[in-house]
């Protein structure tokens, strides 16, 4: 993509960047989305679900193209030794290109939330209040090493109403580069503006921190990444966001659980895929069901590094000794933390001092028990008999998602359509004025 370069007036400071500069050309970028924003704001469904259905169409037919790039990503970030769990978010494969598509197909068979009238009423002096739903405007991504999410993110964006203003990392600017170029040619062959969708090429940290501050053009901010990325909006930005938090996952085994199915939640929680935000990190066992339970979790849970408490230890075998640390981590990888607890007052006492607000399950057949469990743990989902790796849009039937919240102000929870809109009041008279 080109970016053009033209002055750049900050807007709360009157300040002028020099033409050509950096925070010159992410200005112009923001100006751009802006602008495609409101052409958007008023499309009509049918012309957004064909952008849709033709990025699904145009990702598929230049798989090869995506693969080749994201190869080279791949190969770079091997060469600088990072972690497989990297390596695991940042890998593309035919199937996952496919399942891209999907994602867009999907969003293109939901709903539009677009104009839905939330209510309405008629006040006493004739006035005729309804709510509505529109767009935000330009939706701020920023994300690390998932290329996937150029692509669910954009069309999240688009079918809401939305600008997509993209921002990945340096690890998958290859890929992320050509699918942008994909969807920017396939919206615009339906007659929108290309512009819809943009990427920032810079992947300078400078450029990261402009990106945060351009409030004149950006209504919404989301960060999609680990703690040292969620630490710089904290720290710089300046336009509105919502975090996609850590997602420090518990699994709670209940004196009441059928253990069989213990088993299988946890396995499936920990290790179906162990390098996403809703993948399970502590294992809470009760006390009095821990002698016969842990010991056939370990078996089942054969090659995850099991981080024991004293009393787990016991019957663990190999385990791992917790310190501290091990109850707050989000291990991303083959590792959980077990901890023995007396009941359901103390499980739910550690998930409010070591959760991160995300998604926290227990396995119980006491219909009591799983009440209180669902009204007092503090988290964007909170699960009875089933895995946290259902906490997703997809799973939710939300499409792709843009991100899982774990704050509490505008969205919580997966991000789909909805959540990307906000409301506007239309207030209709026949010459009333206000005395």
């Amino acid at each position: 993509m080109t970016v053009t370069t033209l002055p750049n007036t900050d807007a709360s400071t009157g300040e002028t960047s020099a033409p050509g500069s950096m925070g010159a050309q992410i200005a112009d970028l923001g100006r751009r989305a802006k602008a495609a924003s409101r052409v958007l704001a008023n499309a009509p469904t049918s012309q957004k679900n064909d952008a849709l259905r033709a990025s699904a169409a145009l990702l598929v037919a230049r798989t090869d193209e995506v693969l080749a790039a994201n190869a080279a990503d791949v190969a770079a970030a091997e060469s600088e030794g990072v972690s497989a769990t990297v390596i695991d978010r940042l890998r593309l494969n035919a199937d996952r290109v496919a399942s891209m598509a999907a994602g867009l197909r999907q969003v293109a068979d939901l709903p539009d939330p677009v104009g839905e009238v939330l209510d309405g009423w008629v006040r006493p002096n004739g006035l005729r209040i309804t709510r509505v739903r529109v767009p935000l405007g330009v939706v701020a991504i920023i994300y690390e090493n998932r290329p996937n999410v150029t692509s669910d993110a954009a069309g999240l964006c688009l079918k809401s109403g939305n600008a997509a203003f993209l921002r990945g990392s340096s690890g998958a600017i290859r890929s992320n580069i050509v699918i942008a170029s994909i969807l920017r040619e396939a919206i615009a062959s339906v007659g929108l503006p290309a512009d819809s969708v943009i990427l920032v090429e810079d992947v300078s940290r400078e450029a990261a921190v402009e990106f945060m501050r351009q409030r004149a053009y950006v209504d919404c901010l989301i960060p999609r990444g680990g703690p040292s990325l969620i630490r710089s909006i904290l720290d710089n930005a300046t336009v509105p966001y919502v975090i996609d938090g850590d997602g420090n996952c518990h699994v709670y085994v209940d004196a009441e659980a059928d253990l069989a199915m213990a088993v299988a939640i946890i396995v499936n929680a920990k290790t179906q895929r162990p390098s996403v935000c809703n993948a399970a990190e502590t294992l809470l066992v009760h006390a009095s069901v821990a002698e016969a339970f842990l010991p056939l979790a370990a078996k089942a849970l054969e090659g995850v590094e099991l981080i024991a408490d004293p009393l787990a230890a016991a019957l663990l075998p190999g385990a791992t000794p917790a310190d501290e640390a091990a109850w707050s981590t989000e291990f991303l990888d083959l590792r959980l933390a077990v901890k023995i607890v007396s009941g359901l007052d103390e499980a739910i006492d550690h998930i409010a001092t070591y959760g991160s607000g995300h998604s926290e399950a227990i396995v119980t057949r006491s219909l009591a028990t799983a009440d209180r469990f669902t009204a007092e743990v503090d988290a964007a989902a909170v699960l009875v008999n089933a895995s946290t790796r259902f906490v997703d849009g997809e799973e939710f039937g939300f499409g792709a998602e843009i991100g899982i919240s774990t704050q509490k102000l505008h969205a919580r929870g997966p991000m789909g359509l909805r959540e990307l809109t906000c409301v506007k009041f239309i207030v209709r008279g026949d010459g009333q004025t206000r005395g």
